[in-house]
C-alpha cells in the first residue's frame, strides 16, 4: 500500500511539472517569472524611481499623449490630461524635501496592448511648512494602466 501510495505521489507530481504547476515568480511577488512580467515591473521600477527623485521631466515622458487621471474621484472637479500632468506633479513636489516609496506588486494583468500592474504601496515623505519640517507616511492600494508602445510602455493612468 505505501509503494502504492507514493508511486501515485511521484506520477502526481511529474503530470503536475509537465502541466506547468512549477511556476517560477518574481521575487517578492506572486506574479509569474516571464519576460514581459520582467519587462512590466521594470518599467514600474524606473516610474517608482522617478518618483522619488521628484523627477517631473522623466514622469511627463513616461505618460502616454493619452493619459487621464480622474484621481479616484466621482467629481470631475480635480480630472487631468497630459496636459495638467506637469501642474499637478510640481505641485504636489514643490514642498516636498525627501520621499520615499515602496511597492509590493500585487497584480499584472495584460489585455492585448494594454497592461494592468496592481500594488501596495508606503509613501514616507519629508515636507516643510514655513521653518518646520515635518515626516507624513501614507499606504494604499494603486493601479497603473500601461500602453504597449513599440520599445517599451507609457502610463494611461494611476501616475
Amino acid at each position: 500500500m505505501r509503494r502504492a501510495t507514493s508511486t501515485i505521489v511521484a506520477a502526481t507530481l511529474i503530470a503536475c511539472a509537465a502541466a506547468g504547476c512549477n511556476k517560477q515568480y518574481i521575487a517578492g511577488t506572486e506574479i509569474e517569472d516571464t519576460p514581459e512580467n520582467n519587462e512590466v515591473l521594470a518599467f514600474c521600477e524606473r516610474y517608482r524611481h522617478a518618483v522619488e527623485d521628484l523627477n517631473v521631466g522623466l514622469l511627463l515622458s513616461m505618460a502616454s499623449p493619452r493619459y487621464f487621471d480622474n484621481s479616484g474621484t466621482p467629481s470631475g472637479d480635480d480630472d487631468f490630461d497630459k496636459t495638467g500632468l506637469e501642474e499637478v506633479l510640481r505641485e504636489r513636489f514643490k514642498a516636498i524635501k525627501a520621499l520615499r516609496y515602496e511597492f509590493k506588486y500585487r497584480d499584472v494583468r495584460v489585455e492585448e496592448s494594454r497592461i494592468s500592474v496592481e500594488y501596495s504601496y508606503t509613501l514616507s515623505f519629508q515636507y516643510a511648512v514655513g521653518d518646520k519640517s515635518h515626516w507624513e507616511n501614507e499606504t494604499g492600494d494603486n493601479r497603473l494602466e500601461l500602453e504597449r508602445i513599440d520599445d517599451g510602455f507609457l502610463v494611461l493612468s494611476g501616475l
